[in-house]
């Protein structure tokens, strides 16, 4: 799903909205749930995106599914509704969380391993991705068996890859050339 600049305007309007009433934060839960529930369940993506389903069941359904956001957030499916952009909602959820992340000097560093991290793990790899960057961290673990071990860092654009699958595909290609 590409980013579109529409999505981007509407996420930069909604972030100052927010921060002037002094919301971002309860604006930035709803839309970090926004995008959740639509990565958790593609049915909604796709009633979202729907040319078929009529405008006022899609925002029904949103207003269903979202009952407790904030005003704003509600307005935000109201605008997009009206404009016919509701499409854009996913986008606009994910570039306002982006834009929050930044504005809070925050970053989320994904961290993708065989098994779930533990408690402890996670607290080393905070420690050591704050002490490089400066920054506020949070963990998004990801699990992926097919690593074998060790794991993969992704920070912003920068990745990390320290999995054992990527260390045994080196050999592979060490040996091929020999």
């Amino acid at each position: 799903m590409a980013e579109s600049r529409a999505a981007v305007r509407y996420a930069k309007a909604l972030i100052n909205l927010a921060i002037e009433t002094k919301i971002e934060d309860k604006v930035n839960t709803d839309m970090a749930l926004i995008v959740a529930t639509v990565e958790k369940h593609p049915k909604l993506e796709e009633i979202i995106e729907s040319p078929v389903v009529r405008s006022a069941d899609k925002k029904e359904v949103l207003l269903e599914v979202f009952k407790d956001f904030q005003k704003l957030s509600v307005q935000l499916i109201d605008v997009l509704i009206d404009n016919k952009r509701i499409s854009l909602l996913y986008q606009v959820a994910k570039k306002y969380n982006q834009l929050h992340n930044s504005l809070k000097d925050a970053q989320v560093a994904k961290v993708t391993t065989a098994t779930p991290l533990t408690n402890d793990l996670r607290l080393k790899v905070l420690d050591k991705v704050k002490s490089l960057t400066g920054k506020t961290t949070s963990i998004e673990n990801i699990v992926d068996e097919s690593i074998l071990g060790g794991f993969i860092l992704r920070l912003g654009d920068l990745q990390y890859d320290a999995s054992v699958s990527n260390k045994l595909e080196k050999l592979k290609r060490e040996f091929t050339i020999n």
